[in-house]
């Protein structure tokens, strides 16, 4: 493993939706077939058979099902042996298990250091980021993400790219039998979550890697990802999200994401509410860890849009970083970027150990490099149709105020389907100033909020005559690409699906980019 100093480093001297509704048949035959998986991991990946045909250009952040049909059954199995195991979305308030399952596999998370990321939004954008930088200063990164957008193995990520199918299936089978050991002591079986985790931590030090990029699954103290010590501990900004398992009010959810701060660590903050920052600077002083905080420490000195993103300066904590370019939109993005920058600089030690700043042309090349499929990505033009992965009210706000300022739509049309354990009333309101109508509808998960309901609820925020319900997923962007063309070719009609990143996943696939 090896440290690079970071002025050492060698770098110094469009596509339209099928018209083929055979094909969303053929979908929903496959989605019927697969009812004894978790849809969440299921439905979206079942699509890929009826639509990859469609020939849109493969994505190497978000994978496709497998060529090989023989590794797509063998990938579709441990899939399903995942699925039969506690869903990522239950809390269970102890590390015991996975515990348990680090110790028989030879503590594999102590190989490595780590740059641990809770918060509320963000986490995987900052993530991506982190792993650019540290890759482009030749450290060789593993990343932990979660969800997935369409495949499981993105959320699996070696020297930035997501692990192969086939590796993904050796890195299950080899930890398969410890797995299983761990199932027959404990009063509960290992879940979804602990599993995969287990898979990351073995896998990063059996490539091995030299520093982790771990985004926590919820909340941080009894997240499974939380037996690593991070020597770098990242807090995205906070809100209100999980309320039922992290706490009402964002202190309590503060403190609950504050189990990620270790002795000695350096922490970076990004811009919090003030109750939840009063929780993490006193989890802070209690374990000695030294504190970077965006907006006094580091933070964005300017920026302005740019065409396919927007150019920044950041002030890092070694100095200013100027004619950054970013491919991401929005000011929340912008934002990302310098908790990113701020982390791996801690993670070279500046700040600490000395003050010069990391190499600007490699800062450069890193950030040009970032993408954040999902994330007010355009995945069609004429019209325009935009995917945000936004699943609360704080991550749709930061999605309208984007949508704002990076577009201008003579007329948007919202699709919109939502989790039924999310504030949809406060995701409507956020995207309602922008939308001239919307089109309520519901992915394909078990957990999906029933799109009649939602709709009423829709009626409640943009009243009845801005307000279409269309149940499936192909009908509801058909629908909404209508509804954006309706003022004519050139006249800047656009849609944006959000909701979740379930529903943008679907999307994604059905529009031809999976």
């Amino acid at each position: 493993m090896s440290h690079l100093p970071p002025n050492d480093s060698p770098h110094d001297d469009e596509h339209g939706p099928a018209d083929d509704t055979a094909g969303f048949d053929e979908f929903d035959e496959i989605v019927g077939a697969e009812t004894n998986r978790d849809p969440d991991l299921a439905v979206i990946e079942a699509g890929s058979r009826t639509l990859r045909a469609q020939g849109s250009r493969p994505d190497a952040d978000v994978p496709a099902r497998p060529a090989d049909p023989e590794v797509d059954e063998v990938l579709r199995a441990v899939e399903a042996e995942l699925a039969g195991r506690w869903g990522e979305t239950k809390l269970d308030p102890s590390l015991a298990r996975i515990a348990a399952l680090m110790d028989v596999l030879g503590e594999p998370q102590r190989a490595y250091p780590s740059i641990h990321i809770t918060g509320t939004n963000g986490k995987t954008s900052t993530a991506r980021m982190v792993e650019a930088l540290l890759g482009a200063f030749e450290l060789r990164t593993g990343r932990y993400t979660s969800p997935h957008v369409q495949s499981i193995t993105e959320r699996i990520s070696l020297d930035g790219a997501p692990m192969s199918p086939e590796r993904f299936i050796e890195a299950y089978e080899d930890i398969k039998p410890y797995v299983e050991m761990i199932d027959a002591k404990e009063e509960h079986r290992l879940s979804f979550f602990e599993v995969l985790t287990g898979m990351a931590y073995a896998a990063f030090a059996d490539a091995p890697v030299d520093v982790a990029v771990v985004e926590v699954g919820m909340g941080g103290t009894w997240d499974a990802t939380n037996v690593i010590d991070g020597s770098v501990a990242v807090v995205t900004p906070i809100d209100l999200d999980h309320t039922d398992r992290l706490g009402s009010t964002t202190a309590e959810i503060a403190a609950e994401k504050s189990g990620v701060i270790k002795p000695d660590a350096t922490v970076i903050l990004a811009q919090q509410p003030v109750d939840s920052a009063q929780v993490l600077l006193k989890k802070a002083v209690e374990v000695d860890a030294t504190v970077a905080r965006e907006g006094l420490e580091f933070g964005v000195a300017a920026r302005q849009v740019a065409v396919g993103g927007q150019l920044l300066t950041l002030r890092g904590l070694g100095g200013e970083y100027e004619e950054v370019f970013l491919p991401l939109h929005g000011e929340h993005q912008a934002h990302n970027a310098a908790v990113a920058l701020a982390a791996v600089e801690a993670f070279f030690g500046i700040g600490a150990q000395h003050a010069r700043p990391l190499d600007i042309d490699t800062v450069r090349k890193a950030f040009a490099s970032v993408a954040s499929p999902g994330r007010l990505e355009v995945v069609r033009r004429s019209p325009t149709v935009v995917l945000d992965a936004a699943h609360n009210p704080a991550g749709a706000r930061a999605a309208a105020a984007a949508i704002g300022e990076v577009f201008d739509f003579s007329r948007l049309i919202g699709v919109i389907g939502v989790s039924d354990d999310k504030n949809a009333r406060g995701i409507l309101e956020a995207f309602e100033p922008i939308f001239a109508e919307v089109v309520i509808t519901q992915n394909s998960s078990h957990r999906a909020a029933d799109a009649d309901e939602l709709a009423g609820l829709a009626v409640e925020v943009f009243g009845d005559d801005r307000v279409q319900v269309e149940p499936r997923m192909d009908d509801a962007l058909e629908a909404a690409i209508t509804l954006a063309e309706e003022e004519g070719e050139f006249a800047g009609g656009g849609v944006l699906v959000t909701g979740s990143v379930i529903t943008v996943g679907e999307a994604r696939l059905l529009l031809g980019r999976g």
